[in-house]
């Protein structure tokens, strides 16, 4: 009997608040170039109140790769907490409007937090640098996980980025339980070398003992496993998950499973905005998986979501990605 989800995806709940800047802004606020910097309420104000006139585009990790599916006409859901405020209804009204199902409950209005923001500031080499303040993103739980959801997907899609809530990890384990009791199974985003560095042992742990499909880059995957040996990092991947579908930047993408592997091209494009690079990967890349594609088709279909969200601002699809996928070959 078929799902009645393809994915349903874990993560932190976000608005991003985008403004171009010269390198010379990050330098005089203190920002570190490349990275995701966690910030309080006050912190996040100071810089909003700093950048000129800024594009608010709905964000997230996970929800941007959950977008991503539903775009492509996939199946799919959504599970991470904002505010019932003015960017939590925008979140909410965005997701829903790709197609994707969102119902997880809305912190009440008088919550002390809001909802999570992120500044991204894009550098004019398409960098971007992102200061995020959680908000109530930060709280979500395993009350707010729908066990019936998590075991009516084929996939759960779980954000490393979550692993900075406090409740993250117990969240993530009802997920696990759900989806694979009722025979799903677990793919995971490894987020950002910081977050590995926070979080290592809990990744592993998690990595060793439920993911069947691990998505990185080339930065994280070295964090991961603390060497500079990119190929032996893999390797070691490898041997510890079914799937491994790791981004290289201009290389490409690199897929592994058990003793094979294969390369999928980045596609030649101007860049103009990073963000959102890696979660449209691992939309496409789910989306052929769950179609019944090949890894290397998938692999391939990731890096065309790639291309198409780092040639514009913001991180939801602007072109038909299906589109891309008929002109490339792929479908």
């Amino acid at each position: 009997m078929s799902k009645t989800f393809q994915v349903v995806g874990i993560g932190n709940a976000m608005v991003d608040v985008l403004w171009e800047c010269p390198d010379a802004f990050l330098a005089e606020n203190g920002v570190e170039k490349g990275i995701m910097q966690l910030t309080d309420l006050a912190r996040g104000a100071e810089l909003y109140d700093r950048i000129g006139p800024a594009k608010e585009i709905s964000g997230g990790s996970a929800a941007n790769t959950i977008a991503g599916i539903a775009h492509l006409g996939g199946k799919t859901a959504y599970v991470g907490k904002v505010k019932d405020d003015q960017l939590g209804a925008i979140f909410a009204h965005d997701l829903r409007a790709q197609g994707a199902v969102y119902e997880t409950p809305l912190a009440g209005k008088d919550h002390e937090a809001e909802t999570g923001r992120c500044i991204v500031l894009v550098t004019p080499d398409g960098e971007r640098s992102m200061n995020t303040y959680l908000g109530v993103t930060e709280f979500l739980g395993p009350d707010d996980v729908d066990a019936a959801q998590c075991a009516n997907a084929d996939w759960i899609y779980l954000e490393g980025y979550r692993f900075d809530g406090p409740d993250s990890v117990a969240a993530f384990d009802k997920a696990i339980s759900a989806c694979k009791g009722a025979g799903g199974r677990v793919s995971i985003t490894l987020s950002d070398p910081f977050c590995v560095d926070r979080h290592r042992d809990a990744f592993r742990a998690l990595i060793q003992d439920h993911v069947d499909l691990l998505f990185c880059n080339r930065a994280e995957m070295l964090s991961m496993y603390q060497t500079d040996d990119f190929d032996a990092a893999l390797a070691k991947a490898a041997s510890e998950v079914e799937v491994v579908a790791c981004t290289d930047s201009e290389n490409g993408a690199h897929i592994l499973s058990g003793d094979q592997r294969w390369h999928a091209p980045a596609m030649p494009v101007q860049i103009v905005d990073a963000t959102g690079a890696g979660d449209l990967f691992a939309g496409a890349f789910l989306w052929g998986l769950t179609n019944g594609y090949d890894l290397e088709t998938c692999g391939r279909m990731g890096c065309v979501g790639a291309s198409e969200i780092i040639s514009h601002i913001g991180a939801r699809p602007e072109a038909d990605l299906k589109a891309l996928f008929q002109r490339e070959g792929l479908l």
